[in-house]
């Protein structure tokens, strides 16, 4: 059921209380029906109102090669966005989509998503990767994180004849995408390219502690049923023993368990040897809008992640 529009005054007077809402570059009308949505992830509903901010193909000025093959599953593919004309040495970023951990994509025919973030990358001084990957339950837990591997393998070895730097690679996930980055990070074993291959991971909205809630269907089809094996499956603990810069965020309106998952980093957030990870909550926003808005002129997520990609911090 909808918020009664008194609940939905109240929870916009809360999310004006801040600073950065209060300086906010979304539109009234948008924000308000991001309101009436609620804590939910609801992509049908939500990416019409973000479809109409979005770039149409064909995309002027970017190369796109698309569905390139980086292992030999029938999801092991990506695609690179480059600028039109040739350039060398720029950074990397890689996302990896949501979906549930059963289900997704890097692009549905005919939806400007994820395409805008690869818009966004090559906007802004880098090459865009848009990978897939193996879906549960037919391919469980490590599958996420095998995945990661070899997309990071292939961007160090092919990246290079493509314009990037394999150097200075950022690996990004929102929701499950998230989860496969982070459990990546923190289980060294599945990091076929030293040290990771990563100058940085960004997880948006992600499940880091098993532990912490009871696990939901979708949970249980990837990560299996057994839950004395969730502590040594999830990456919470890894994440602040790895190296590796870290960026991890959540959307104001994102259901609560996200954000009692981002809350749970945070507050382990300099624990690291490595130094703080980034931390920061993105206001207005929902489970979907988060992404969707990339691209537009709503940038709070985006600078954040441009000066977490210029500090390494």
């Amino acid at each position: 059921m909808r918020l009664a529009r008194s609940a939905l005054a109240a929870a916009a007077v809360m999310i004006a209380s801040s600073a950065l809402a209060q300086q906010s570059p979304m539109p009234d009308d948008l924000a308000w029906k991001l309101l009436e949505l609620g804590r939910v992830v609801d992509p049908p509903r939500t990416a019409p109102l973000y479809a109409p901010l979005q770039q149409k193909e064909p995309y002027e000025g970017v190369k796109v090669e698309r569905d390139v093959k980086y292992g030999p599953a029938d999801r092991h593919l990506l695609d690179v966005f480059t600028p039109a004309t040739s350039s060398s040495a720029r950074p990397v970023l890689i996302y990896i989509h949501g979906g549930g951990l059963v289900a997704g994509s890097k692009r549905a025919p005919g939806s400007p998503f994820y395409d805008n973030i690869m818009l966004w990358a090559v906007k802004n001084g880098f090459v865009g990767v848009n990978a897939t990957y193996r879906l549960a339950p037919a391919f469980p837990w490590p599958a996420g994180a095998e995945d990661m591997g070899a997309i990071v393998e292939w961007v160090s070895e092919k990246i290079g004849a493509r314009g990037g730097d394999p150097a200075r690679v950022f690996l990004m996930g929102q929701s499950a995408g998230a989860i496969h980055v982070a459990s990546y990070v923190s289980h060294p074993e599945f990091h076929k390219v030293k040290g990771g291959g990563l100058a940085g991971a960004i997880m948006i909205s992600g499940i880091y502690d098993l532990t912490a809630s009871p696990a939901g269907d979708a949970e249980l089809a990837y990560f299996g049923s057994d839950p004395s094996r969730y502590a040594e499956r999830s990456s919470l603990q890894g994440l602040l023993a790895s190296p590796i810069p870290l960026m991890v965020t959540a959307a104001e309106l994102d259901p609560p368990r996200f954000v009692e998952q981002f809350e749970l980093v945070k507050r382990a957030a300099c624990k690291r040897l490595s130094g703080c990870t980034r931390t920061f909550m993105l206001p207005q926003h929902s489970h979907m809008s988060e992404v969707y808005s990339i691209n537009t002129s709503d940038t709070r997520l985006t600078d954040e992640m441009l000066d977490f990609v210029k500090t390494g911090k």
